[in-house]
């Protein structure tokens, strides 16, 4: 039996245990279950999206619209919106494989070891540096290449035509 989609779950409001803080026609938003800050955030499409390396250029409104959400939130929370991040984290370190953007606020008062998880790395990209990575992408090219190795297109012998 495959195993259901816990984000899908709560996006459908079928999970009793979270308690939506917004939904509108394409996300929620609910506390995270491991806090990493005194205010922590998923902000989650109901569409199930694999990770944020499954996204093309074409996504950058789907990712901008997510921030917008978790600005609003984070505000409407109480959250410090000048010591907040928000960002993804980054296959293979991300937990649950549809798309989450995490806000937390204030980062200043982040322990130790959420200080490590959730600091701007290679395994932890930023709202802004998944934009840049979307934006200088060719069309409809995933951020991440894909596993399987390309053939370089065939060519011709100098001189054949």
């Amino acid at each position: 039996m495959a195993r259901r989609c816990i984000f899908c779950t709560i996006a459908r409001g079928e999970e009793p245990k979270t308690t939506l803080l917004h939904e509108d026609e394409r996300f929620v938003a609910f506390q995270d279950r491991s806090p990493g800050a005194p205010h922590h955030y998923l902000i989650i499409p109901k569409e199930h999206i694999g990770n944020p390396a499954t996204l093309t250029n074409k996504d950058i409104p789907l990712v901008e619209s997510l921030a917008e959400v978790g600005n609003k939130v984070l505000q409407e929370q109480g959250g410090n919106m000048e010591d907040k991040r928000l960002g993804f984290h980054w296959p293979p370190f991300n937990s649950i494989n549809h798309l989450h953007l995490h806000v937390l606020s204030p980062t200043s008062q982040m322990g130790f070891l959420s200080r490590l998880i959730y600091r701007p790395a290679f395994y932890f990209v930023t709202v802004d540096s998944l934009l840049q990575r979307l934006q200088a992408m060719p069309v409809d090219q995933p951020v991440a290449p894909s596993s399987t190795p390309q053939q370089p297109p065939a060519t011709k012998p100098e001189g054949e035509q």
